[in-house]
């Protein structure tokens, strides 16, 4: 007889790892997934329409506490609960109407990185490694028993939106090698200790703002932690606001570094030489700015050098 499961997701995460379980032969009684944001642009695939395509009853609801689905839910008779890139806490309550157990797929190699967007966060701190994480789920975030994880690694020159379609392989390969076992009841359930993990909340976009009084790498860590996708490392001159959209590190003895490194002429900031952006930093390093957007009115549109000067005429040049 197929294990019966309850399956909430979102983003792409939840679409591979949806298309998993239907794979391995799971019998999805339900998905409960988001509406998409009219405020978000959604770049993710639709769990929604995966599980249409399936014949799979969908049910979007605002609420993960309401009494309705905690009623759809009960009524699907679940073996199973996953969660896969759900944006809710499911209450223990709720959890417990799986009779063999409730699982969810983290983007980091836990205990490190619980909580939100955490690819974002490993790569702001400068991680050169992250994973998924499948663990069960308890009254905490990210605080059950492992059962399996899937390292990845993160380049230097990587973007989170990079960093995050191989998690999302990631995620994939780490359901489709332990399932069977799980399904066996033969799945190891490993500790995952917290005392040694870290914790971070989620992200605004008013937390790209640059400080270039910084150092050059964490700012660099800054704009590929934030790049779009997602809403990008911005700052603002002149009342403006540019977005770094593309860009990095200049190698030591470059022109650029070579630029930057002299005490007092140049202050922290973005600049125009030889037709092209730069950043000086805090530490004297420069940034390479390969793409500059002009954001106005909710619009964004990229600006070439002979624009940024008109736009910022106050700014000091080399």
């Amino acid at each position: 007889m197929k294990p019966r499961a309850v399956v909430f997701a979102y983003h792409n995460v939840g679409v591979r790892c949806l298309q998993v379980l239907l794979a391995r032969g799971v019998d999805v009684a339900l998905v409960v997934t988001h509406e998409d944001s009219p405020t978000e642009t959604i770049w993710v695939g639709s769990v929604k329409s995966v599980a249409e395509e399936h014949g799979i009853d969908v049910i979007t609801p605002a609420d993960p506490k309401s009494p309705e689905l905690r009623a759809a839910v009960s009524a699907a008779r679940p073996d199973f609960i996953f969660s896969f890139y759900y944006r809710h806490m499911l209450p223990v309550d709720l959890l417990a109407t799986a009779a063999r157990g409730a699982y969810n797929m983290h983007g980091s190699l836990l205990p490190k990185y619980r909580g939100r967007v955490p690819t974002n966060w490993a790569v702001l701190k400068g991680e050169t490694e992250t994973g998924a994480t499948l663990h069960e789920m308890a009254a905490k975030p990210d605080a059950g028993a492992i059962i399996a994880q899937t390292p990845v690694p993160i380049l230097p020159d990587d973007t989170a939106a990079m960093v995050f379609d191989k998690v999302t392989v990631a995620a994939e390969q780490t359901l489709w090698r332990v399932l069977p076992a799980l399904i066996a009841g033969e799945a190891p359930h490993l500790p995952n200790d917290l005392s040694h993990g870290s914790y971070y909340g989620g992200r605004k976009p008013e937390d790209g703002r640059i400080d270039f009084t910084q150092r050059a790498q964490d700012v660099y860590n800054l704009i590929r932690a934030v790049a779009p996708p997602y809403p990008g490392a911005f700052t603002d001159i002149d009342g403006k606001r540019f977005v770094i959209a593309r860009a990095r590190l200049a190698r030591p003895g470059t022109a650029l570094s070579r630029l930057a490194a002299h005490p007092g002429q140049l202050p922290p900031g973005i600049h125009v030489s030889d037709n092209a952006f730069f950043a000086v930093c805090g530490d004297g390093r420069a940034i390479a700015i390969h793409e500059l957007r002009h954001q106005q009115n909710g619009q964004e549109t990229i600006v070439t050098p002979a624009a940024f000067t008109e736009l910022t005429s106050s700014v000091p040049r080399p």
